[in-house]
């Protein structure tokens, strides 16, 4: 498509207006086609909604038709925390993916959901998604919100773009993040905040060559800010932490993105993660055994508050560490 006379400042905007009416695209869609790297102008994607273009550009925009997924019930047991006639809030097993897609059509929860829910989740997420707020990968265990009604969701969907929920995350990390590191002074985007808390503020956008990745960038990309502080240290010297962290922003993979970035990669993180390994020296047998067996991140959900979309009551919930997580701590500690 070609970018037409005085277009809107924004790539976005500009998508928006000139993009051809039947192929009912709409701005909040063409935002998640940016973010996938599916537009380009003269072989450069352009990921940064915020990007300029000029009239004449011509933009090429790549998308496919998702896959049907039928979406039904299923009788999966559902740890549920709280739930009432407009929410509910469940921990999360590993394993578990969040939603129905090509890859994952059953086991979801989303399909325990509308076993467990009926007709009653919202409607607001789509047949592939109803009640979905927010997500966790599949591979991190913890809390989860999701709406029974579109009054609920409309509400809680508002709290989590004003990133005024708050959500907190367990993490097992190679090394320790503390200000006394000087290494750590030398690392674009990473400083401390009083009471040694770790503050990482990036950019995140897709990897330029694997688009099922994030990667940290300076231009471009979608503001991220991440805070962690250290609960606890294993090994000597320092060789991992239980660190707590906690989002200013909720950007896909973030957590596991910016460890890394920082040098403190999740223990088990088979995609961030690169190839340390802690050795029987600094942790034990044990330990060290404990760390390389381990299956997934290391990362855990273990908290979340928000303010009740109907009532205004204020809503806090705690969900203790996962039984592997909890084994890799003791081996560590030992």
């Amino acid at each position: 498509m070609v970018i037409g006379a005085n277009p809107p400042a924004r790539l976005d905007k500009a998508l928006s207006r000139d993009v051809p009416e039947g192929e009912g695209l709409s701005r909040s869609r063409l935002v998640k086609l940016i973010a996938e790297g599916a537009v380009s102008r003269d072989g450069v994607v352009l990921d940064d909604p915020r990007a300029r273009v000029a009239e004449g550009d011509t933009l090429e925009v790549v998308f496919h038709e998702a896959e049907e997924v039928e979406t039904r019930p299923e009788d999966i047991p559902l740890d549920i925390v709280y739930e009432d006639e407009a929410l509910v809030v469940v921990n999360k097993p590993v394993g578990m993916v969040v939603h129905p897609a090509p890859g994952s059509p059953g086991g979801t929860l989303v399909n325990a959901l509308l076993h467990h829910c009926g007709d009653t989740l919202s409607g607001i997420g789509g047949e592939k998604r109803p009640g979905i707020v927010h997500r966790i990968d599949k591979d991190t265990s913890g809390l989860l919100v999701v709406a029974k009604s579109d009054k609920a969701h409309t509400g809680l969907a508002a709290q989590f773009e004003a990133h005024s929920v708050n959500r907190h995350y367990l993490a097992v990390v190679y090394g320790v993040p503390d200000a006394g590191d000087p290494r750590l002074r030398g690392v674009r985007g990473v400083s401390f905040e009083a009471g040694n808390v770790l503050k990482i503020t990036t950019q995140l956008a897709r990897h330029r060559t694997d688009r099922q990745k994030q990667a940290v960038v300076f231009n471009g990309g979608r503001h991220a800010v991440t805070r962690a502080r250290i609960e606890e240290t294993f090994g000597n010297p320092g060789a991992a932490a239980l660190i707590n962290c906690w989002l200013e922003t909720g950007r896909t993979h973030q957590i596991r993105v910016h460890m890394t970035h920082a040098g403190f990669g999740l223990i088990g993180d088979q995609t961030y993660g690169g190839r340390r390994k802690l050795s029987e020296k600094a942790v034990g047998a044990a330990g060290a055994e404990a760390a390389r067996a381990f299956p997934r991140q290391a990362l855990h959900a273990a908290s979340l508050g928000f303010i009740h979309p109907v009532s205004g009551e204020n809503m806090a919930f705690e969900a203790p560490l996962p039984p592997d997580m909890a084994g890799l701590i003791a081996a560590l500690r030992g």
